[in-house]
């Protein structure tokens, strides 16, 4: 991967002037260089604008927006201005629009909208790409280039019927395959041509929605081919740009923890990883450090660009709070923290009309610089300003790895059975929650990703296993490491399908442990678990899911309290090599899930110095030249004290610390500690 060139992180975000009469520009020039804005983000849902016709192409607006932008001394990261077809595009060519899950064909509208399989889309829209860079490709300002816009959503057409047999062709070569991965003897499914084959939807395999499915390696499968439809849009427009432009890198934006996409499988094909950062609410602090992470481990830990965040407030959901003073430099300061090696905005005037017009921007509606959003953005642009380029390609030294898996999120929620209640995202998050609360560096990383560089590697709900990687999780245990893995974990392999093996499958060995039987009970019910180990003991509860755990060498760790299993195990751990592995039957709650992984952290003495500090996050980084940057982040609503645990010098204040010195941090308060070698914190270790 490549990011692109800068002598400091690249401060600014998307703006459409095209939306704006020109005397406008000056004012937004005048107003971003009072807030040190130095970077666009332009031209991303032109294709409209420079493509009125499908013989006709215009550039004239979009020349003077890029040579604008340019004059003003503003880096470019020019899109290809296909984030969203036009109207004439629709109708003359209906079949572009697509199919959804309950089989209607949609009109022209909205923004996601395109099949991805339609020949037409793909053709027109590599056609633009290619005409925008063989325009602009000689331009300097240009520091990156940005394909379409938050790719997502799913097809069901005719044609991508079809691209999904051809995809399964190219898979499986033969139906006697096909049937076999997916168990086709059930119910009377075995297909005897390929085209007898349908996309999995609301009329055929499914019911009460995309999640009920009665094959679930069809439907798993078909997850995958969206994926993959997706990505060949977005390499179309790659090949396009690279026809011009070899050198100038390639991104499109992220979504973060997004569903219907494997960025896993699209990483490799991008130049750098960007996405936007747009919570839930606001306290979800660990989930967009695990986010961060999940961007950052895409390709070995490089960084990132933020491409998107609101300065304010968003606008798609039913209730849009706004960000506290502070916030907006808090967050964009953890997004740096983990790895973002560029911060930037959605968007830098609000727009007058349409759905996002109550969508924070950096510039409201009066054009004012007086107001507290646009002081608090100059503000952070003026300590990127004097942060340079210090943390510039800097990497995260991690010890602990969070697997993160696509196949198991879609597998694991479409399972009929033992529990719809249970979600991916939530268990991961609830881990990770534990990691980040003890102040550890940790790398969220696929499931192919080299791990012999962990001492610890968590991966919860790891439902569909596929490759050597258990044997790679055994390599991590027997040279001393530890492997925590949960309920439901080492049950189906690539397609689907139950091992015909002790539960957890692959794993047992590892576990030291077999489950023969498993309960699933309504919300409200809980089974507290007693767990205990010399010096600790805590009793918690469990919820949702309540495995039966038969140890085969494992120590018990924990045992359920209550119902006919009371006295079995929940939380099991075993001897392996030189390591461990754990595992937790149970679906604990947030305190069982910390204690657990405290104790696994403590057997290898990585809980950082500043776990004990509620609501006081650290990150770090590390240069090149093998400078330790030490990130301090208060999410608290008042002041914070800690002590020095080493000598530094913090890059946004000047202010010299001593180790063993006294620190505050105000409210939603940030330090970043280019520190000195040496010292006890012993987390740290050379990147490689």
């Amino acid at each position: 991967m490549t990011l692109p060139e800068t002598a400091k992180i690249p401060f600014g975000g998307d703006y459409n002037p095209e939306q704006w009469p020109e005397q406008v520009w000056d004012d937004d020039y005048r107003l971003f260089d009072a807030a040190r804005i130095d970077t666009l983000t332009l031209g991303v849902f032109d294709w409209a604008l420079l493509q009125p016709a499908e013989d006709v192409y215009d550039f004239t607006l979009l020349d003077q927006i890029v040579e604008r932008a340019s004059a003003e001394g503003r880096a470019i990261c020019l899109a290809t201005g296909t984030g969203a077809h036009p109207a004439w595009l629709a109708r003359a060519h209906p079949e572009v629009t697509r199919v959804d899950f309950e089989g209607r064909r949609h009109r022209f509208g909205q923004r996601h909208n395109s099949c991805p399989s339609s020949p037409v889309v793909r053709r027109l829209s590599a056609e633009l790409a290619r005409r925008i860079a063989r325009r602009y490709a000689g331009n300097p300002s240009i520091i990156a280039w940005h394909i379409g816009n938050e790719f997502g959503g799913a097809c069901y057409c005719d044609r991508c019927a079809e691209g999904f047999r051809d995809w399964l062709r190219a898979k499986y070569t033969t139906l006697e395959a096909l049937n076999a991965a997916w168990y086709t003897t059930f119910w009377s499914h075995t297909f005897t041509a390929w085209e007898e084959i349908e996309p999995p939807s609301a009329l055929t395999e499914h019911w009460r929605g995309p999640d009920h499915t009665a094959f679930q390696g069809i439907t798993l499968d078909y997850l995958r081919f969206m994926s993959d439809a997706m990505l060949a849009c977005f390499l179309g427009e790659k090949a396009a740009l690279r026809e011009s432009s070899v050198e100038v890198p390639v991104t499109t934006n992220f979504m973060g923890m997004y569903r219907p996409i494997d960025y896993h499988r699209w990483a490799a094909h991008l130049d750098f990883a960007s996405w936007d950062n747009y919570p839930p609410d606001d306290c979800s602090q660990a989930r967009m450090a695990l986010t961060h992470d999940l961007m950052r481990g895409l390709n070995g830990g490089q960084p990132f660009w933020l491409m998107e965040q609101t300065p304010s407030v968003t606008a798609c959901r039913d209730v849009n709070p706004l960000k506290r003073p502070g916030v907006l430099r808090l967050w964009s300061w953890q997004a740096v923290a983990h790895g973002a090696d560029a911060v930037l905005f959605f968007q830098m005037r609000a727009s007058r009309g349409a759905c996002e017009k109550y969508h924070g921007a950096v510039i409201g509606h009066a054009g004012r610089s007086d107001t507290r959003v646009f002081r608090e953005v100059a503000e952070l642009g003026e300590e990127l300003d004097r942060l340079g380029g210090a943390t510039l390609g800097a990497r995260t030294p991690a010890r602990v790895a969070v697997l993160f898996d696509w196949d198991s999120w879609w597998a694991l929620e479409i399972s009929d059975g033992p529990s719809r209640l249970l979600r991916y995202q939530q268990i991961v998050l609830s881990y990770y929650q534990a990691l980040w609360e003890a102040a550890v560096d940790v790398d969220v990383v696929g499931v192919t990703a080299d791990l012999s560089r962990y001492d610890v590697v968590v991966a919860p709900a790891l439902h569909l296993l596929k490759g050597d990687l258990p044997e790679r999780l055994e390599a991590v245990a027997r040279r001393g490491g530890s492997v925590v893995t949960t309920f439901l974990s080492g049950r189906v392999d690539e397609h689907d399908q139950a091992f015909l093996m002790d539960v957890p499958g692959p794993l047992g060995q590892l576990m030291g442990v077999r489950v023969d039987e498993w309960d699933a009970r309504e919300p409200e019910y809980a089974n507290p678990v007693l767990l205990e180990t010399p010096g600790a003991r805590l009793q918690v509860d469990s919820m949702l899911i309540f495995e039966l755990v038969i140890p085969q060498g494992a120590e018990t760790v924990g045992t359920y309290q209550a119902d006919f299993y009371a006295g079995t195990p929940a939380v099991t751990r075993n001897a392996f090599g030189a390591g461990h592995g754990w595992y937790v039957g149970a679906g604990l709650d947030q305190a069982g899930v910390t204690w657990v992984v405290r104790r696994v952290l403590e057997s290898h003495e990585l809980v950082g110095p500043y776990a004990d500090v509620p609501g006081l996050e650290t990150a770090t980084r590390v240069t090149s030249e093998g400078q330790r940057l030490l990130f301090l982040l208060n999410h608290n609503n008042g002041p914070v004290d800690c002590t020095a645990h080493r000598a530094g010098v913090d890059l946004l204040s000047g202010a010299h610390i001593e180790c063993g010195q006294p620190m505050r941090l105000d409210a939603r308060g940030v330090m970043v500690l280019r520190q000195s070698p040496g010292g006890t914190d012993n987390q740290i270790h050379p990147y490689g």
